[in-house]
């Protein structure tokens, strides 16, 4: 696919900078029993050291130093010092000649000193000068002496995003990204003797974890641990360890865990691992389209894991999730469509709720993709609405209404009615808020009469079958009963037959500590007789607990959803054409308003009258692929996608008006990470196409530094005549002099 013009796609290059403050917090461990209470830390004046994003910290008696990183504009290697006890910052006092700037190198403690090894170096505002490194420096916390290490013999490949630790007074590697692909090899060197160290490449057994990056590694019970990480196609959240003294590597299972454990944390990149007593903790990173904050504990003794629930008094720990990854703004996806939800714009369809006919709008495409029940409503009020308009020569008087002025464009189609008699307008608006967002947004805890709003919202997502929903309504009602309104819950819940909260008020009542207070209520007095007679019973023969190990149906979340919409689920209530280089993809208005402000306006005030929309960035026509990607974001945040796409999508969010710039930090991250030989050719075709001149330049140098494994590729043969003569003078470039004598001698 041609595109007849071509615009320059903006340098790879943006601002990471971080928010006004960068916080630090801490997690304390006591030391009889394990007490985790967040605190937080003072933040670092920006005349000491900048924000700063892919560093390292360590800690070395009462204080922690942070080297190196990414400010967003430079690498960083200055070094600087936390003191513990006095919670103030300062530059570390160096001497010596310090490793260059550099960020996603490893940097650990053994001994006095620090040893930094590899990153990845150069000038990022210039994009010049960029390359991997496998240099290794100490520094000296007592004399703030900075040495480096010159080793003899074989060295580890250069790379980053590596793991290091230190067992038995040597410095271990492993994994990473060597500027081209990923590894999983180890190396180690011993940290006693500098005159004579040497690195030792180890051959390694068992179960090795694929090759990876951006990952941590922990020791624990002379184990070396390592979780999740960068991996491809093949990324997984498994648990590996390595036994020292045997080089064998071990995949820690979990499909063997009791019903009711918790899961292990899910698959992600960046995240930190810290080991203390028996426990590894695992904290952060990027786990697919998510940033979580939750604190995860891996018990090696028990081989369990669990979420970690700080102590009361701890301080909140959001801003270091907000503040530490700024980097990777967070998805908007469920703010994007409750907005949609807050605004009413583009509604195609209204409920008619209950005996009053109450009235609430919507949008098909939301309602469609959550919910099978409201779905196949709407599509029986729409075959009705074809019927009645067949039958009608000119259209029906009196059929269904039109939205009020000013909530759609013109020259759309009419409101759909949609008649729901079993449900009242205000617990049915709390539901339609779960669709659009995933959550609700609780009343106020105890208060009798919104607890019983959301036994009503129960009640419905019964009824519409929506288990997650279910779930998130038990959850606050039994949060909820106290002692002033569990004979009104348990009265309703009997009402409206909800056997589980009914059991739940129950067990609650004839609570030894509960039950004279509730009894000597007026409450009680009034309370009809069967339940009277239950209540008795029960407190004179309460009936055996009944345990189940069926696990409970969560049931699918609004990306879930989404993903299952786009990929055929909602074909039949497609209402636009997106029109890529002539090539019609049928599409979702609604949706796409909701996530792009471009598309908002135009369906708002330029609406084409044949519902078709030709597809660019800016003047560029991005290819198929990349437009899928741009798509998948759109519909349910998806950034995971092939390198060569993030060139084509780097400046949608710019052009299309996305909520933040988290597509584009993540194409920035993928092309950074994900360039190899065997999809080097793709991108280089993507990056001619547009116009990234210092991503084509990085393709060719692969190209011609890995020419024998890339001239088997079959996809060498489609490249343009063009693009085949840049690659033949980027070769006759490299080839020096005394190799073009020694090919001559061949021939």
């Amino acid at each position: 696919m041609s595109c007849k013009s071509t615009k320059v796609a903006p340098s790879v290059d943006f601002d990471h900078s971080c928010s006004d403050s960068v916080e630090y917090l801490t997690l304390n461990f006591g030391p009889f029993e394990t007490v985790h209470r967040w605190r937080r830390l003072p933040p670092c004046d920006e005349f000491v050291g900048a924000r700063r994003s892919k560093h390292t910290v360590v800690a070395y008696r009462d204080a922690i130093y942070v080297f190196g990183g990414d400010n967003g504009k430079n690498m960083l290697n200055d070094l600087l010092r936390f003191d513990v006890k006095d919670c103030s910052w300062c530059r570390a006092f160096t001497t010596g000649t310090p490793p260059a700037p550099r960020y996603h190198h490893s940097a650990v403690v053994y001994g006095s000193s620090m040893f930094v090894f590899g990153g990845y170096t150069g000038d990022i505002y210039s994009n010049s000068n960029l390359k991997n490194k496998n240099d290794l420096f100490e520094y000296k916390f007592a004399t703030g002496q900075w040495t480096e290490w010159k080793v003899e013999g074989s060295l580890p490949v250069a790379r980053s995003a590596h793991g290091a630790t230190v067992y038995n007074d040597k410095l271990w590697i492993f994994a990473g990204y060597d500027g081209n692909a990923r590894l999983n090899d180890m190396w180690t060197i011993s940290l006693q003797d500098r005159e004579h160290a040497c690195w030792e490449e180890i051959d390694q057994s068992g179960e090795i974890p694929p090759s990876c990056c951006n990952f941590p590694v922990a020791v624990c019970r002379d184990k070396m641990f390592v979780f999740s990480g960068q991996s491809g196609a093949k990324i997984t959240n498994n648990l590996f360890q390595f036994e020292f003294k045997g080089h064998m590597w071990t995949r820690i299972p979990t499909e063997h865990l009791l019903r009711g454990s918790p899961p292990p944390p899910q698959r992600r990149y960046g995240h930190t691992m810290v080991a203390f007593d028996r426990h590894l903790y695992v904290f952060g990173g990027a786990a697919d389209n998510t940033l979580p904050n939750e604190l995860h504990c891996y018990d090696v003794d028990s081989q369990t894991w669990e979420v970690i629930q700080p102590s009361l008094d701890s301080e909140s720990w959001v801003e270091i999730y907000m503040n530490w990854f700024s980097c990777y703004p967070k998805c908007t996806l469920h703010e994007d469509y409750g907005k949609l939800w807050e605004n009413r714009q583009f509604c195609d369809v209204e409920f008619i709720l209950g005996e009053r006919e109450e009235r609430v709008l919507g949008h098909i495409a939301i309602v469609t993709a959550r919910c099978q029940w409201l779905r196949k409503k709407i599509l029986q009020a729409r075959d009705r609405q074809r019927q009645s308009s067949e039958e009608s020569d000119e259209g029906v008087t009196g059929g269904p209404r039109d939205i009020p002025g000013g909530s759609r464009p013109s020259g759309t189609q009419p409101l759909l009615e949609v008649s729901i008699r079993e449900a009242e307008a205000q617990p049915f608006e709390v539901l339609m808020q779960f669709l659009y967002t995933d959550k609700i947004q609780y009343p106020r805890r105890g208060h009798v009469q919104d607890v019983l709003l959301i036994m009503d919202v129960y009640k419905l997502a019964l009824s519409f079958k929506l288990s997650r929903l279910e779930q998130l309504c038990v959850q606050y009602i039994e949060a909820s009963v106290d002692l002033q309104n569990v004979l009104s819950v348990c009265e309703n819940a009997n009402k409206l037959q909800l056997d589980q909260l009914k059991e739940h008020c129950l067990n609650f009542v004839v609570k030894e500590s509960h039950f004279n207070q509730v009894i000597m209520t007026k409450e009680f007095e009034h309370l009809s007789t069967p339940l009277i007679v239950e209540i008795v019973r029960r407190k004179q023969q309460p009936p055996p607990r009944l345990y189940s190990d069926q696990p409970v149906d969560i049931g699918t979340s609004l990306v879930q959803d989404m993903k299952a919409y786009l990929e055929g689920g909602g074909l039949e209530f497609c209402d636009i054409i997106l029109l890529l280089d002539g090539h019609p993809r049928p599409a979702h208005k609604a949706i796409l308003a909701a996530r792009s402000s471009y598309f908002e306006a135009m369906f708002r005030s330029f609406m084409p009258e044949d519902g078709q929309v030709n597809i660019s960035i800016g003047e560029m026509v991005p290819s198929k692929q990349a437009f899928e990607s741009m798509l998948r974001y759109i519909y349910y945040g998806d950034v995971n996608m092939p390198p060569e796409d993030s060139l084509y999508l780097f400046a949608a969010p710019y052009y299309y008006g996305f909520s933040n710039n988290r597509l584009q930090a993540y194409c920035k991250q993928n092309l950074e990470m994900n360039v190899t030989v065997e999809n080097v050719l793709q991108i280089l075709e993507a990056a001619d196409k547009t116009q990234a001149l210092d991503m084509k330049k990085h393709c060719l140098h692969i190209i011609v530094h890995q020419f024998i494994k890339v001239s088997k590729l079959p996809n060498l043969r489609s490249l343009s005549q063009l693009l085949l003569l840049d690659i033949i003078e980027s070769l006759a470039t490299h080839i020096s002099d005394k190799q073009c004598a020694e090919m001559g001698s061949d021939i």
